[in-house]
C-alpha cells in the first residue's frame, strides 16, 4: 500500500477508527494491537511487526490483564466494507471454541471469533517459534463456517482487505 493501512482514509475516516467504532457497537471491551491510532486502548506485539500470531497473543494477554476471560473477536483493520451485522453474527454464533468464516475455501482468521483455548494456544505457539496462523485454524475446537452459514448477514466483499491502491479501486472506494 505504501503507507500504514490503519491510517488510510476511506469515506472520511481512517480504517482503524472505522473498525474501532464497529467493535464498540458489538463488544464490551476492545483493544487495538498496533500503533494506537484507533482511539481504543492499545498495545503492541513484541517486537512490533512480528505478524498476526504475535498480535493475537499480545491482544489476548492484554485482554486477560483487563479481566476478560471469554472469547474474543480478532479483526484486521484493513477491511473497509466490514459491517456491524457481520461482527454481531460472529459474536452470537454458539460455539464452545472458535468461529472462523471461510470465503471461497479460505479461512478468514483475522475476521473471526477466537475461543479462550485457541487464544491461549496462540501465545504458546508464538513462544514455541510458530509464526503461521495455520496451527490455530486447524485446532480441534475451531468451527469453520462456509458461505451458507454467513451469507444471510454478509457479502463476500466484507472480508476483502486492502493491500494496494488497486484493491481500493476494485472495491469501489477512494482514499
Amino acid at each position: 500500500m505504501g503507507q500504514d493501512k490503519s491510517r488510510l482514509i476511506v469515506d472520511g475516516s481512517t480504517l482503524a477508527v472505522r473498525t474501532a467504532a464497529l467493535l464498540k457497537l458489538v463488544v464490551e471491551t476492545a483493544i487495538e494491537v498496533g500503533p494506537g491510532v484507533s482511539g481504543l486502548p492499545s498495545t503492541r506485539e513484541q517486537p512490533p511487526g512480528e505478524g498476526p500470531l504475535a498480535a493475537i497473543a499480545e491482544g489476548w494477554r492484554t485482554l486477560r490483564a483487563r479481566g476478560h476471560t471469554g472469547s474474543a473477536l480478532v479483526i484486521a483493520c484493513d477491511l473497509p466494507l466490514l459491517s456491524e451485522q457481520l461482527l454481531r453474527f460472529l459474536v452470537e454464533w454458539e460455539s464452545p471454541g472458535s468461529v472462523v468464516p471461510m470465503v471461497r475455501g479460505r479461512a478468514q482468521p483475522l475476521c473471526a471469533k477466537w475461543g479462550r483455548q485457541d487464544l491461549d494456544d496462540a501465545g504458546q505457539l508464538f513462544s514455541d517459534g510458530a509464526r503461521s496462523l495455520h496451527h490455530l485454524i486447524t485446532g480441534p475446537d475451531v468451527v469453520l463456517l462456509d458461505e451458507s452459514a454467513w451469507q444471510q448477514v454478509a457479502s463476500e466483499e466484507q472480508f476483502s482487505d486492502v493491500d494496494s491502491p488497486a484493491d481500493l479501486h476494485r472495491l469501489g472506494l477512494t482514499s
